[in-house]
């Protein structure tokens, strides 16, 4: 039979967990749910569990290039995201793999604080990320901590959130998503930049559960999703966070392990989409 059709491909670029909820696991529950296909880098074998991390196994730089050009020479992805890079040597490998395929959408979210507040990597690699990594990405997705830790300055409010995001456009990027969950506030405002300053601003009720385990993963993997499916950039933010929202919603009186537990990806698993094969494939 005549292959005619095939999926729309995200490829993740992160690390480990064990516990399921996070990095590439969580990554790959995020790309079946929304329909697409998912493929896999792993960039390091973090040991943790619901309660945090214990230890944190790297994979050679040169396991994680052959890993890239392995997958990429059989699956060309439609959309890219990044999560943990937490050497600089993972960075350089990663950059020059993107710099190779300029025209595939790159969701990167900086892994750099873990739910846990357990510092991910060291300050040379968030300068080498910054350097290498932010000016080739689609989308920046830093949550308040990891804003911080880009900017120097605490975030505690809105005007905070929109003083820091102009700050981190100036180092490179694209285009900015800069999370707001970490505020005190009943509502959760997220900001979306580009070069010219705020593009949008979403809120939505703030939901009152630790299960909140790989939520930026989910969203980062979702919008890469819905770039792999054809949706521009405003709308497939639009569309991630809503599907986040109802994940944490539908997972928040879920028990899994004894720490902060995950989302429920699988609430409304969309059927896997078919699309016509390009010449290409």
């Amino acid at each position: 039979m005549k292959k005619k059709y095939t999926y729309p491909v995200v490829l993740t670029i992160a690390g480990f967990d064990g516990s399921g909820g996070a990095g590439i696991q969580g990554d790959s529950n995020t790309i079946n749910a929304l329909g697409c296909y998912p493929t896999s880098v792993l960039t390091a074998l973090p040991v943790q569990n619901t309660s945090g991390v214990k230890a944190i196994h790297s994979i050679p730089p040169e396991i994680v290039a052959l890993q890239l050009q392995t997958i990429l020479d059989d699956i060309r992805p439609d959309a890219i995201k990044i999560g943990m890079v937490h050497t600089q040597e993972l960075v350089e490998v990663i950059a020059a793999t993107l710099r190779q395929h300029p025209d595939i959408p790159v969701v990167f979210d900086p892994v750099m604080v873990a739910t846990s507040g357990h510092r991910l990597i060291e300050p040379a690699t968030v300068n080498k990320i910054v350097s290498e990594l932010f000016p080739l990405a689609t989308l920046i997705t830093p949550n308040l901590d990891e804003a911080a830790v880009l900017t120097g300055n605490p975030i505690c409010s809105v005007t905070d959130m929109q003083k820091a995001g102009a700050m981190i456009m100036q180092k490179g990027c694209s285009h900015l998503l800069l999370k707001g969950g970490h505020l005190p506030t009943a509502t959760l405002t997220s900001l979306l930049f580009d070069k010219q300053g705020v593009m949008a601003t979403y809120m939505s009720e703030k939901i009152e559960t630790n299960n909140m385990h790989g939520s930026g993963c989910t969203l980062s993997a979702a919008i890469a999703s819905y770039l792999a499916l054809g949706e521009n950039l405003s709308d497939a933010v639009s569309r991630a966070q809503l599907y986040v929202h109802r994940a944490i919603t539908e997972g928040a009186d879920v028990a899994i392990g004894k720490g902060n537990g995950p989302l429920n990806h699988f609430f409304e698993p969309q059927k896997r989409v078919k699309k016509e094969k390009p010449r290409y494939k």
